[in-house]
Order: structure tokens, then sequence, then C-alpha cells
């Protein structure tokens, strides 16, 4: 079991009223005789300041658990043998009270029960009938109930830290769980804006420089389109930082498909078709849609050398259908390797409770179909 700490104001609490109580006893000779020798005093006082010494070293070294213990043990013992008025047996209560912190209830509970039988054998030995003493009889009973009590306050005390420390444990998981949840959405930003715009920067520059001796005009329209891609580039950064900032707006499905299907230049043709209603549908669904739609665009222009794509969405009452399909060379699903877009579209995917399905062989074209129920995210 984890050691927790005591609280740390019940055990100078209890040595003070019992420094004071004993004292009083003293100075008022209510002791047993004239009063306690000047030594027997003195031993008193001292015994309970090295006890509150000791609660100052145990809070500065709680490592030290069973010499503390044992300690304590020994100087209340002397404490109890010093103190003439009695006041003193109330300390045993400490014993269960702060082992219970340190080693745990059963040890608490074997403490307490060795303080009651500690207790009886002292009044065995010196105090023949003690069970006729409605004095001593008293003093049993209360130290019965302290020791209740205090182990009764001690399961208490330990049960509030240990569930801190499991709320702690806990909001730290669920810190790392959203920092992890957050790295995942930028990593998937990144890829489906940035990398869809180098990957047609790329191939734009390339054509202007295919073309650069052969058809000037050609070279100079690639090398707009690149340059246009570079401001939608910058576009889809400031959004994302507004994203970050919680200033993003809500897109429209429809402009941001129109805009891709214009961003794409010449090669492939991209054909944009959209029916039905975004009503219903939230900033996280239109948000997937269009990006499996750009990733379906990206992986037409780089891997499937494909001339036209098509591009088609039908948002209905209770879903909607991406479908984005191209006349390239195809592959084939099961042998391919998952690459990062495709992971993170599919993570995007699921986290609005839809579903991705790829159709695609060899020499045969690809068909991306992407589904995403309507109103599962509760934004509007």
């Amino acid at each position: 079991m984890a050691a927790y700490v005591p609280v740390r104001w019940v055990a100078p609490l209890l040595y003070g009223a019992v420094l004071a109580g004993s004292l009083y006893f003293a100075v008022a000779g209510l002791g047993d005789g004239p009063g306690p020798a000047v030594w027997r005093t003195s031993g008193f006082v001292a015994a309970i300041g090295v006890l509150f010494a000791l609660e100052a070293v145990a809070h500065r070294r709680p490592a030290a658990r069973m010499a503390l213990l044992l300690a304590r043990c020994g100087l209340i013992g002397a404490v109890v043998v010093l103190d003439a008025s009695g006041l003193s047996q109330v300390l045993f209560v400490l014993l269960p009270f702060t082992a219970y912190f340190a080693f745990g209830r059963t040890t608490a509970l074997v403490l307490g029960a060795l303080c009651l039988a500690g207790l009886l054998v002292v009044y065995l030995l010196t105090a023949p009938g003690w069970y006729r003493d409605l004095e001593r009889v008293s003093d049993l009973l209360m130290l019965c109930v302290g020791l209740v009590l205090a182990v009764s306050m001690a399961a208490v005390a330990v049960g509030e830290q240990r569930a801190r420390r499991e709320l702690e444990a806990y909001a730290a998981r669920v810190a790392e769980l959203s920092a992890a949840t957050e790295r995942n959405r930028l990593a998937r930003d990144i890829h489906d804006s940035l990398g869809h715009h180098l990957t047609a920067m790329s191939v734009q520059l390339e054509m202007a420089s295919d073309f650069r001796a052969l058809d000037p005009d050609a070279a100079q329209r690639a090398l707009a389109e690149a340059r246009q891609s570079v401001r939608l580039a910058l576009g889809d950064v400031r959004q994302s930082v507004r994203a970050l900032r919680g200033e993003a707006a809500r897109p429209v499905l429809a402009d941001a498909l129109a805009g891709l299907a214009q961003a794409a230049g010449t090669r492939p043709q991209v054909l944009v078709e959209v029916s039905g209603d975004e009503a219903g549908y939230g900033t996280a669904e239109l948000t997937a849609l269009y990006r499996a739609a750009q990733e379906g665009v990206t992986n037409a222009r780089r891997h499937a050398a494909a001339s036209r794509v098509t591009v088609a969405v039908r948002l209905a009452d209770d879903a909607a259908c991406l479908e984005v399909t191209d006349d390239g060379r195809g592959f084939a699903p099961d042998a391919a390797a998952t690459g990062v877009g495709l992971l993170g579209m599919r993570e995007r995917v699921q986290l609005v409770a839809g579903s991705v399905d790829i159709d695609s062989s060899p020499g045969a074209g690809t068909r991306l179909t992407v589904t995403v129920p309507r109103g599962k995210t509760g934004e509007t």
C-alpha cells in the first residue's frame, strides 16, 4: 500500500491538550500525593517536546515510517509513565491513527488492539479488582472509543487522499489522450491541406519545366496554377490557425469542393456534383467529407496518373455519401500498404461514426466511397 500523509494538526493538538492538562494537574496538586516531583514534571515536558519535534521530522522524512512509529511508541509510553494526571493515555490513539496512513488498516487495527491489551495488562498487574473501579473502567471505555474514532478518521482521510490521487492520475491520462488526439488531428490537417497543395504544385512545376521550351504558353499556365496552389495553401494554413483559436467558420461543402476542382488545374480534370441539403450536418461531418474528397483527388493526381476525377456527394436526410472515382491505373487494395493519408482519412471519418470503402483493381481505376451519418457529432 502506498504511504499517505497523516492529518498534520491532529497529533500536535493532542500533545498540546495533554501538556496543558497535565501541567494544570501538577501546579494545582491534583495528582497522587502532594504533587509530582520536579524531575518527573521536567521529564514529562521534555518527552512532550520531543514528540512535537518528532512530528516535524515525520513530515520531512516520510520514508522512515517504521523508525518513526517505534520512536512514537517509546515516547508516548514515557509520557504516560511520567504523567501524574493520567490524561496522556489518550495519546495511545495516535499509534493506530498514524500507522493507518503508513502501513494500512490491518496494522492500525492490530496496534489498536495492542493498546487496549497493554492497558488491561497494566490494570491486572497494578490494580486488582480494577473492573469494579468506575474511573479505570471509564478510562478503558474512553480509550476504546478514542481508538475507534481515530481509526475511522484515518480511514476517511486515506480514502479522500486515494480518491484525489486517482483523480489526478485520471486527469493526467485525459490530458495525455487529449494531447495525442490533438497531435493526430494536426497531422491529418497538415497532410490533407498542405500535402494536397504541395502535390499540386509539384505536378504544375514539372509541367512548367517540361513545356518551357516546347510550349511556353502551357508552361506559363502551369506556373500560374502553381501560384494559385501556393495561395490556397496559405489560405488553408490561416484557416487551421483560426481553428486552433476557435475562430473557424462553419464550412460550406459545395463551395469547398468547387474550390477543390478549381485548384486541380488541368491535370486531372475534376468534376464535382453535390445534391441535397447540408442542414443538419455538423462541421466535423462536412470537414470529414471534404478532406476525404481532397485525399481522393490528391491520390488520383499523385499515384493514379488519372486524366479525369469525379467527386459526387449526396446529402440525404439520414446520411451523406461521397464517391470519388478516377480513370487512373488503379491498384490492388489488399496488397497496398496503408499510407498516412488513407489512415488519417479513416480516423477522421470514424470520429463522425462514418465508414470508408475503396474499390479498385489494376487498370480499372479507383472508387472511394465515404458514408457519414447525419447529426452524429451534435454540431450544427
